[in-house]
């Protein structure tokens, strides 16, 4: 029976001193706040900005919400994103996408100054998590996942780690996180050969591949820890992970539950994030 990963216990942990940094910062005239753009309605951003609220009211960073209607032009969500990057008292922004797609996603994302990007979405946050900088802030997943690793003692150092999916967004940056722990890293991808015995050999396994059940039956080993990042839904509407929860768990060492795992963690690093963006302007 492998030791389940929970979230929330990450999140709990995360939240005390999170809270005591806002109180610090506050002490020192700083208000912690992050900005939320949001272009049209879409069920799954509004959800995510309701969570994201509720952990930023619960640690005491403050939201103000950019709101645009689904048929905003371009330059309209430019100027609110100019707007962000001058105000002085927003030190964090979270822009939802994907965009519709009359806007150019790649030209908006980096009109975002770095320092205010807390989601890594900027080509230049993306930098500097790849040359281990304070430029900008790497992706939250992928650091989420780094959390989680980290608050269950779990070292990476000359483990091999085996990451299933090669995104810019999640598989990619926690490659370099991997490294950074000094973990000898394989990236693993639809072109990969055999991938269940490439992946059997790795002592933990970061799923992020986008795809429900695509880590199961044969990819598991006795010892392995798995980080599982998939958030999919079947036809009824259940949330499955990246990983066959039920193929691995009597095999491996530790796991994180989806739904309940990494997801949860996400929301407490953006957050995170902002309170250190916040930190960089004292």
């Amino acid at each position: 029976m492998a030791t389940i990963l929970k979230g929330k216990d990450v999140v709990d942990a995360m939240k005390e001193k999170m809270i005591a940094d806002v109180e610090a910062l506050k002490a020192k005239g700083v208000e912690p706040t992050l900005a939320i753009v949001r272009v049209g309605e879409r069920g799954d951003d509004i959800s995510y900005e309701k969570g994201a609220m509720t952990r930023c009211k619960g640690i005491g960073v403050a939201v103000r919400n950019f709101v645009l209607p689904t048929d905003a032009s371009q330059d309209e969500l430019l100027k609110a994103i100019d707007q962000i990057n001058n105000d002085k008292g927003i030190h964090g922004c979270l822009l939802f996408r994907p965009l519709p797609k009359h806007i150019n996603e790649n030209y908006v994302r980096n009109r975002l100054a770095p320092e205010k990007d807390v989601d890594g979405i900027t080509d230049l946050s993306m930098a500097g998590t790849y040359s281990c900088t304070e430029l900008g802030f790497p992706p939250c997943t992928p650091t989420a996942c780094m959390e989680i690793l980290d608050h269950f003692g779990i070292d990476l150092t000359g483990k091999k780690v085996a990451i299933v999916g090669r995104s810019l967004v999640v598989g990619k940056p926690a490659a370099i996180m991997a490294l950074q722990k000094n973990g000898t890293v394989t990236v693993c991808h639809t072109k990969t050969k055999d991938m269940a015995s490439v992946v059997r050999e790795a002592d933990v396994v970061i799923a992020c591949a986008g795809k429900a059940g695509v880590v199961g039956e044969g990819f598991f080993k006795p010892g392995q820890v798995v980080i599982d990042v998939g958030i999919n839904f079947d036809e009824q509407g259940n949330m499955k992970g990246d990983v066959d929860f039920a193929a691995a768990e009597p095999v491996v060492a530790a796991i994180t539950p989806v739904p309940g795992g990494v997801g949860t963690v996400t929301t407490s690093v953006l957050v995170k994030h902002v309170i250190e963006a916040a930190k960089r302007t004292i």
